[in-house]
């Protein structure tokens, strides 16, 4: 079995080789391509890749190229990690949206849409060219915003599943609240990526015994502590939301903390640089304990579970990924990506019945998909006009002088990637 890493030169590539190494009879990797345009990267990166595989004894090939074409020939599955612009880019989507008095963040709000713009022309160009050398792969989309990106993939006609590690890491903090193994926790886990909430934490299965009552009565306060969000916002809800749903609960506070401190682009563009350091040392055979500060905790057993569902080899039978809506959520159009339990196999994956959603967070994922909508209109086609619809449609925005001053700020700062700009 081939599988190829686009954008293999981050440095959560270790991670997810581990994964692959440790792993080994969920998906019995028999070459492993690692591509990436930086060479330097890809040749740090690479190395330590080889280093764990060896320390692990597993026999699989590493292949190390530039090449995208060369790269995803003949591959089974190609993973997309992609960071347009960097962590540079970063850095600016997390600030210029605070002189506007409104969330910096890489994913969500302007931020959001900015990066969006970067990568949906840049992933299609990939999804492309994947199709046109091998139209039988699988691609797995670990790249940000990534309800945006695999509903541009769909849209598109690829073979693509949206991947996020949220509800994995959810479903680990669960397990060990309650005591028991990370398998027997099933998550009803409904929403858009980083717009989503667990309704529900079943042990056994999708019609094991409903445990987030006790969960929440025995738990909250540690929960809402790792949310940052009040434990009576938790009573008022009555579910669990990601932590992504500070930026709208708590908007204001966010704003004004962000305000406050270096950004998390520095922090983690500092963190990337002596993680590079560690790479280079031809000793180091296992992924360092800085690497879980990183971010993308358990991203790759997921990626491992859904990468060996698709090709027919096994994984969890169920498990929370990006795809269509095809009427699981009736509020919601079809050809609305959302991020819910699905059964996944080698034709894809199809969502689980959802219970019906409470209007209190059902009206947010309307909202936040027509924005999505929109962002992905801009994205392919580009304009002023579209872009300040985008922001304008946006609840963490909504009103039009925002909308304004952040679309000149968006276009200012972007562009070099954006071409009709």
């Amino acid at each position: 079995m081939k599988l190829t890493v686009v954008g293999a030169g981050s440095t959560y590539t270790p991670e997810l080789v581990d994964g692959f190494a440790r792993l080994r009879d969920t998906l019995p990797v028999g070459e492993l391509v690692l591509m990436d345009p930086d060479r330097h990267r890809l040749e740090l990166v690479g190395g330590l890749a080889r280093r764990i595989l060896t320390r692990q004894g597993h026999p699989a090939r590493i292949t190390t190229t530039s090449d995208l074409d060369e790269a995803v020939d003949g591959a089974d599955a190609v993973l997309l990690q992609l960071r347009v612009g960097g962590q540079a880019a970063r850095e600016q989507d997390e600030t210029w949206p605070l002189e506007c008095g409104c969330v910096g963040q890489e994913t969500t709000g302007a931020g959001g849409l900015a990066k969006a713009l970067r990568t949906v022309p840049v992933v299609l160009d990939i999804a492309d060219r994947v199709r046109r050398t091998n139209p039988h792969a699988w691609i797995i989309d670990f790249t940000n915003p990534v309800g945006i990106v695999t509903r541009a993939l769909l849209q598109a006609g690829h073979k693509a599943v949206g991947l996020c590690n949220v509800a994995i890491g959810l479903q680990r903090k669960f397990a060990a609240l309650l005591g028991v193994r990370a398998c027997e926790i099933h998550l009803d886990h409904v929403g858009l990526n980083h717009l989503t909430w667990e309704t529900a934490v079943r042990l056994g299965g999708p019609e094991g015994e409903d445990v987030l009552p006790k969960l929440l009565a025995g738990h909250a306060g540690t929960i809402a502590a790792d949310l940052r969000l009040p434990h009576a916002l938790l009573d008022t809800l009555g579910v669990v939301p990601s932590y992504y749903l500070r930026y709208y609960y708590a908007h204001d506070e966010v704003v004004r903390e962000l305000g406050t401190k270096p950004s998390r682009a520095a922090e983690v563009a500092a963190m990337e640089r002596r993680l590079l350091t560690m790479y280079a040392d031809p000793a180091l055979d296992e992924k360092p304990e800085l690497l879980a500060q990183r971010g993308g905790a358990y991203y790759s057993e997921a990626a491992v579970d859904l990468a060996a569902a698709l090709l027919g080899g096994g994984g969890t039978p169920y498990q929370v990924v990006n795809t269509y809506n095809r009427g699981t959520l009736p509020f919601l159009p079809d050809d609305a990506v959302i991020e819910v339990q699905a059964a996944v196999g080698a034709q894809g994956a199809s969502p689980l019945p959802v219970q019906p959603v409470d209007p209190l967070y059902a009206g947010l994922m309307a909202g936040v998909t027509a924005y999505e909508e929109l962002a992905l209109e801009a994205a392919l086609h580009g304009g002023r006009n579209r872009v300040a619809r985008a922001l304008l449609a946006h609840p963490l925005i909504a009103q039009y002088t925002y909308a304004e001053a952040l679309t000149d700020r968006l276009i200012a700062h972007n562009r070099e990637y954006l071409t009709w700009a």
